[in-house]
């Protein structure tokens, strides 16, 4: 496993992140995900092969997520050796205040990630989205706050219009406060509207990324028209492609051609393509089964040349935006 800096940071994460959204009590919106039995193999294979860096999110499975990572991470892994993620802004509790990006959402949120995390702290917390009811100076200074409390090392954002990051960063230097490390953001050969904007500013600006959903939620993972069960069931991947078409289509036989060329699963061209992208700094890995692990590493070691980035490249046209909200 290959180590880099998190951006401008001096904080080491490996090549690869570990996703934890398919872990956690099953809801109307995620019927397959994963209970801490089967999350354990998954958590230890991802330990065993390297991968120091797991991400997660408050509103995965209704806090559930967060409470299967802290279980299976405290059993196999030192708490001074990982590097732990999570997220605020989606809704969590009844109310007019259980969601968003508001002093009190956030100081509210912050303590109940750690409490179902076991951990006196994340190293890094990330604003899932934008909020465009609260001022940004207020998230900014919130955000600042429990990094001086001691309860978040570094913070970082998720998918937002490239204007509003740059909103948010502003208001952290105006208020004299923690700016973000980060960006999580859809990046992937069906999804590729963030280089216009968003990379090339990342890269000027020193911004780790950590993309989500590297192989398009499964899609560039398979032929065209084979399903899974998660494929049929979870009501997040039709959203973001909702405006599935032709193009999306062969893009999927690009790389299905590539990798029957090459002699490798159609998994590890996708996401090859992803860790070639300059300023790419740790994809996350979704898994499901503890061969998704083992196939991702199997990209870190695995080069595509220019012949077959120019083949799996050709196809994309401009799509809709997506994933913001």
């Amino acid at each position: 496993m290959d180590y880099v800096k998190f951006g401008k940071t001096g904080l080491d994460v490996s090549r690869l992140c570990f996703g934890s959204m398919s872990f956690g009590a099953p809801t109307e919106l995620r019927p397959w995900t994963l209970d801490l039995d089967a999350a354990r193999t998954m958590f230890r294979a991802a330990w065993e092969g390297g991968i120091n860096f797991y991400d997660t999110a408050n509103a995965y499975s209704g806090g559930t997520s967060e409470e299967i990572t802290g279980k299976a991470l405290w059993e196999i892994a030192p708490r001074d050796e990982i590097v732990l993620a999570t997220k605020v802004w989606a809704p969590m509790r009844p109310g007019p205040n259980g969601r968003g990006l508001s002093r009190k959402a956030i100081l509210h949120e912050i303590d109940a990630s750690l409490t179902r995390l076991g951990t006196d702290h994340v190293d890094l917390y990330q604003i899932h989205r934008a909020d465009p009811t609260t001022p940004f100076e207020e998230t900014m200074e919130a955000l600042h706050d429990v990094v001086k409390a001691g309860k978040v090392r570094y913070i970082g954002a998720s998918s937002m219009h490239t204007w509003q990051f740059l909103k948010y960063q502003h208001a952290a230097e105006r208020i004299g406060g923690t700016k973000f490390v980060s960006m999580q953001n859809q990046v992937n050969l069906i999804y590729r509207e963030e280089e216009r904007e968003m990379l090339p500013l990342c890269r000027h600006d020193g911004i780790a990324v950590m993309p989500w959903s590297p192989l398009a939620s499964g899609r560039l993972a398979r032929p065209w028209g084979e399903e899974t069960g998660r494929s049929t069931t979870d009501q997040r991947l039709t959203d973001a492609y909702a405006d599935a078409n032709t193009v999306d289509r062969a893009v999927v036989e690009a790389v299905q051609r590539v990798a029957e060329r090459r002699g490798v699963p159609m998994a590890r061209v996708a996401m090859a393509w992803v860790l070639q992208l300059k300023g790419v700094t740790s994809p996350i890995v979704g898994v499901s089964k503890e061969s998704h692990v083992t196939d991702a590493f199997a990209a870190l070691e695995f080069s595509l040349d220019d012949e077959d980035v120019a083949e799996i490249e050709a196809p994309y046209r401009p799509r809709a935006i997506s994933g913001f909200a």
